[in-house]
């Protein structure tokens, strides 16, 4: 199957273009901002234990820049087509990257909970990444190379933002570690779709292996963390309640068939 029935089915599910026009650095939740399960103090100290990015000329920072090079050979690709898709974030539209993991098709109508929950696992996932980006100035690769292309829009300060540790593979890690809680029959193919929210980030050009890691890492903490507040338990208790409904219609995403050719690209 080409990209252009992939396009075709991510535009039947009604996702096609509002995911290109997504920039780093502003993801945002559905409505207002809903308030956070983690204080400052609390996000600090996951951030402190982010290991500083890998510096100019070193050993990593040459095997970043040669994996990144090697990745243009994915550019429309099915695995860009799916990056691109991934590069929308907000929960109302990203509860469908996990469709094809729990066997339903969702959405914000049908699952209110579950998005409201991602809400509030966003702000904590994206805020942890912001911080640890103010340590220290890396470039992403878009921002190195001006004329490098991406699977989204981008603009000129979307380019020059900082690159480590990535907020989207943040974001997508705590996704993942949320569906895995929520499906325990599905957490592993729910963590590795957090992880491939990661690898999009990659694909399309946004960000370094390092940066993907430290982000994932990242995210993986700020779930194990907020699992300490009292409010996030009846949280998860309401969202499953939403999942279990949904999966019970039997309706599944017409865009699976698609999604496992796009994941099962071998990175070059």
């Amino acid at each position: 199957m080409n990209r252009f029935v992939v396009a075709a089915v991510i535009a039947l599910t009604g996702l096609g273009g509002a995911c290109a026009a997504q920039a780093p650095s502003t993801m945002r939740a559905t409505a207002a901002t809903p308030a956070a399960f983690l204080g400052s103090g609390a996000l600090q100290t996951l951030v402190d234990a982010v290991p500083p990015p890998p510096f100019e000329g070193s050993p990593g920072a040459l095997a970043d820049a040669a994996a990144s090079e090697r990745l243009r050979a994915l550019e429309d690709t099915d695995r860009w087509t799916l990056a691109t898709r991934h590069a929308e974030l907000r929960p109302a539209i990203a509860v469908s990257h996990f469709d094809c993991v729990v066997g339903a098709q969702l959405t914000a109508e049908l699952a209110p909970s579950l998005v409201a929950l991602l809400d509030r696992v966003l702000v904590d996932a994206n805020a942890a990444a912001e911080l640890g980006k103010a340590r220290a100035f890396r470039p992403r690769p878009v921002g190195v190379d001006a004329g490098r292309r991406s699977c989204q829009v981008v603009s000129a300060a979307g380019r020059a933002s900082a690159s480590y540790p990535s907020g989207s593979a943040s974001v997508g890690a705590a996704y993942g570690e949320v569906f895995a809680r929520l499906a325990p029959d599905r957490a592993a193919a729910a963590r590795e779709m957090g992880r491939q929210i990661g690898i999009s980030r990659l694909v399309c050009a946004m960000h370094y292996p390092s940066d993907v890691e430290a982000g994932r890492a990242l995210g993986i903490a700020v779930v194990a963390a907020e699992a300490a507040d009292p409010a996030f338990a009846p949280a998860i208790d309401a969202a499953r309640a939403d999942l279990d409904r949904v999966r019970a219609t039997g309706l599944t995403s017409p865009a699976c068939a698609a999604e496992r050719l796009a994941l099962a690209t071998p990175l070059p």
